[in-house]
Parts: structure tokens; C-alpha cells; sequence
């Protein structure tokens, strides 16, 4: 008996990665390279999602130490956002967080293909830009 839940355990513990870190990562490289852009949508609200719960529990680690069945619950809650029978992330981020993004914001996107433009345009978009991609003969100097 004491093989068998040692086997269970190690299974459990790797689950968590597995379904939180691994298969996430696969279905987002998937679906960057598909050409639909639904795909798209639900793991970006995945890693925002994933994210926003990380930075959660860092911050409240004292207090879910406390919780017993606190991984569990997460584990069977990272479930829901990942598995595509669910798409719990898409959900949440249609119902909860563009509704927030709305209020502070002002500008969001209302349906999936329709895009309001800021009041600057894009000209931070391509601010950025220039700043990250390297001008020509930058990288050949080295």
C-alpha cells in the first residue's frame, strides 16, 4: 500500500505543472500557428488569467498554507480554465475581466473582430515596436 500512494502522490504533485504549465504551452503554440483566432483568445485569457492567479497565491501564501486542500482545489480550477470542454478562461475573461478593463479603460474591443482605436492612434504601438525590433546594421556591429 505504501508504493501505491507513494506512486499516487508523485502523480498528483505532477499533475499541477503538467496541466497548469505543459499543455497549456503545447495548445498556445498550436494555436498561435492555426489560423483561426478564437484559439488565440482563450489562451491569451489563460496566461492572463494564470497569471493573475500566481501572483494571488504568492501573496496569500500564509494564509493557503493553512488550507489543506488548497492545491486541489487550484489543480481542479486550472482544469476548468484549461480543458477545451470547459474553456473556463475564455469565459471568465468575456464575463469578469473585459467587463473590469471596460471601466477603467474606456476602449475594448466589443466583439472578436472589431477593434476601437485610441485617441493617439497607434503610436505608442509603434513606439514600441522601434524599440524592440533592431534597426538595420545594429546587430551587425557586434
Amino acid at each position: 500500500m505504501g508504493k501505491l500512494w507513494t506512486f499516487i502522490t508523485q502523480v498528483h504533485s505532477l499533475s499541477g505543472p503538467g496541466l497548469s504549465l505543459l499543455y497549456p504551452l503545447y495548445a498556445s503554440v498550436i494555436a498561435i500557428e492555426s489560423t483561426t483566432k478564437l484559439d488565440d483568445e482563450q489562451w491569451l485569457a489563460y496566461w492572463i488569467l494564470y497569471s493573475f492567479l500566481s501572483l494571488m497565491e504568492m501573496l496569500l501564501q500564509p494564509i493557503l498554507e493553512w488550507i489543506p486542500i488548497w492545491y486541489d482545489v487550484k489543480l481542479l480550477f486550472v482544469a476548468w480554465l484549461v480543458l477545451p470542454q470547459f474553456q473556463g478562461a475564455a469565459f471568465l475573461y468575456e464575463r469578469f475581466v473585459r467587463e473590469q478593463i471596460k471601466k477603467y479603460r474606456g476602449t475594448v474591443r466589443d466583439d472578436h473582430h472589431d477593434h476601437h482605436k485610441s485617441p493617439n492612434g497607434n503610436k505608442g504601438k509603434t513606439k514600441f515596436v522601434h524599440f524592440i525590433v533592431p534597426k538595420k546594421g545594429d546587430h551587425e556591429a557586434s
